[in-house]
């Protein structure tokens, strides 16, 4: 994720010393697409968000019994009775 200030000097960097996408990507070390994005876009904050939230399907079958483990594990701590 892209802090504000870094945003910030890729827009000074072109809208006010007028370098190239390429030069500014070069400097600060990010990527031509990631310059583009920030010039393009109106909003301080860049942030990836996921659209669809996939639910465990690995752990699928495996749901019950490690909620059963769980729930055993939540008991006393063994530390707690000395």
């Amino acid at each position: 994720m892209l802090i504000v200030e870094t945003i910030a000097r890729i827009r000074r960097e072109h809208f006010i010393k007028g370098k190239t996408i390429k030069e500014i990507a070069r400097d600060l070390r990010v990527s031509r697409n990631t310059v583009r994005k920030v010039l393009r876009s109106g909003r301080d904050l860049i942030r990836y968000e996921r659209v669809v939230q996939h639910s465990s399907p690995k752990l699928g079958r495996w749901r019950p019994e490690l909620g059963r483990v769980a729930g055993r594990e939540r008991g006393p701590s063994p530390l707690a009775s000395n």
